[in-house]
């Protein structure tokens, strides 16, 4: 994947992938690229038994925003350990090309990713998203991993080598000159990482993906070529013609299923929402962002057993893969807010995306539970005018915090309790995530310490009693709302 050049960007949907494409009135005979066949229709994660989300972030302190989300599924240990690679790589590049800073904005590296197929054959799309202080940019690679071999392999592990690769490039070249001169068509070619984004549509049409400004000017958008079935299954490794057939058998899966409307959904609550009277008792709210992570069924545990409630505020991404967590947050006492899909600043981004982000996350939440959130933490806690706006309109209210734990620092869970509680008052709004084992180990050490202080646990609406959280509006403690911006 070339360095990004850094300037536009494209919007991709939650469950399928669609641009310009190659749309012209006389197209090549060799290559149908109309917009549609472009189209990469991404398998529900949450129909994939054993998957979990995996998540390198940095925390909201950090002098980089960075969020990093990637798979993992079971029995697949060799594209685990590709996707695991990856990730670290990424930061690392992230790392060595940029300064961390104090002031806004700052350095932004988000990485999220799809299910281009999920059968014999497992692809998986990541999509990186960089901000270095110009306009924010794309790059997508997709990874295969084929269950018969064992082998992860990049896109160009579906083609049956060197000349096949040639031969696609070709016609991918073919599909590109109805684009006009604007596009560089000299630059797809077999060289090492030029096709490192391909996948298949529903009628098996190989989709190559290029990433923002990688052959033509970003006003372009989004470029993509549909090789159709024809011209490439000869081309096609046993890998891919696996690949290629899990899509289509997929496709014809759905297609089959039976369309079930949307309904309303309710207001999400906590469900022992009003047992406790906090104008009387000392109340804290602990919330976690970020997850569900890989701990996050034994901090449910935790909290459990200590008779406390919190506030989880999972991406939605996270959401979609591990729906039965959030089941289990609902059913225990616990409230689901909305942190976006993908952990976006959203302060950077105009008010169409930023109602993308909630909109996306909200239905996955809302799909989960059988709720729809009312509130969102937004990440990194930026939060603009904009972002005010866009949750007015759409009944959210905004929750900071007035207690960092600071967990992603690392350090010893004693200590990150030891500076939690130490920070504690009545009404606190308390910062923590459920991804790393050290925050969750510190967590019995908070409950403890707090309850031996006459401290209950609620969630975030609890703090605020019979006035209630109004739309639009930024809570940071249960003293009041606050209209300082951004959260920090």
């Amino acid at each position: 994947m070339p360095r990004l050049r850094l300037l536009g960007g494209i919007a991709l949907l939650a469950v399928s992938a669609t641009g310009c494409g190659m749309a012209a009135a006389a197209p090549d005979r060799e290559a149908t690229v109309p917009a549609e066949p472009t189209r990469i229709d991404f398998v529900d994660p949450a129909t994939v038994a054993g998957l979990a989300p995996r998540t390198l972030t940095e925390g909201e302190s950090a002098g980089r925003h960075v969020h990093i989300s990637y798979p993992e599924l079971p029995g697949a240990a060799r594209l685990n350990a590709l996707l695991r690679q990856e990730a670290e790589r990424e930061l690392r590049d992230f790392h060595d090309t940029t300064s961390a800073v104090d002031s806004l904005p700052r350095p932004e590296l988000n990485v999220d990713w799809q299910l281009a197929a999920a059968g014999d054959v497992v692809g998986v799309r990541l999509r990186t998203g960089e901000y270095r202080g110009a306009d924010w940019g794309n790059a997508t690679r997709t990874f295969w991993y084929d269950r018969h071999t064992g082998r992860a392999t990049g896109s160009a592990g579906l083609l049956a080598g060197t000349d096949a690769l040639r031969e696609v490039s070709r016609l991918v070249r073919n599909g590109l000159k109805e684009r006009g001169p604007d596009v560089d068509r000299d630059q797809v070619s077999a060289e090492r990482g030029k096709l490192d984004s391909m996948a298949f549509n529903a009628d098996g049409d190989l989709v190559v993906e290029f990433d923002d400004c990688q052959i033509g000017p970003c006003s372009l958008g989004r470029l993509a070529v549909a090789v159709p079935a024809a011209k490439v299954t000869p081309l096609l490794s046993p890998t891919g013609l696996r690949a290629q057939q899990s899509v289509r058998e997929s496709a014809r899966q759905v297609a089959r299923a039976a369309y079930t409307p949307k309904r309303s959904v309710p207001a999400a609550a906590s469900g022992r929402a009003g047992t406790v009277d906090c104008a009387a008792v000392k109340c804290v709210a602990l919330t976690f962002d970020d997850g569900p992570g890989p701990y996050t069924a034994e901090l449910l545990d935790v909290l459990r057993e200590a008779g406390a409630r919190a506030t989880f505020f999972p991406v939605g991404s996270g959401v979609a893969a591990e729906p039965e967590l959030l089941r289990r947050m609902r059913d225990e006492g616990h409230l689901v807010g909305n942190h976006t899909w993908d952990h976006r600043d959203l302060s950077r981004l105009p008010t169409s995306k930023i109602a993308d982000q909630l909109g996306r996350a909200g239905d996955a939440v809302a799909a989960a539970i059988g709720q729809r959130p009312t509130l969102v933490r937004a990440p990194y806690g930026e939060v603009s005018l904009d972002v005010r706006n866009v949750a007015r309109e759409r009944k959210l209210s905004l929750v900071g915090w007035d207690v960092d734990s600071r967990d992603r620092q690392g350090g010893d869970p004693a200590e990150i309790a030891a500076r939690t509680v130490r920070q504690a008052h009545p009404g606190a709004i308390v910062l923590m995530h459920d991804l790393d084992r050290t925050a969750v180990d510190a967590v019995p050490g908070i409950l403890e310490e707090l309850q031996g202080k006459g401290y209950a646990f609620v969630t975030v609406p609890e703090l605020y009693g019979t006035a209630g959280m109004q739309a639009g509006r930024v809570y940071t403690s249960g003293i009041g709302p606050s209209r300082k911006e951004p959260l920090t």
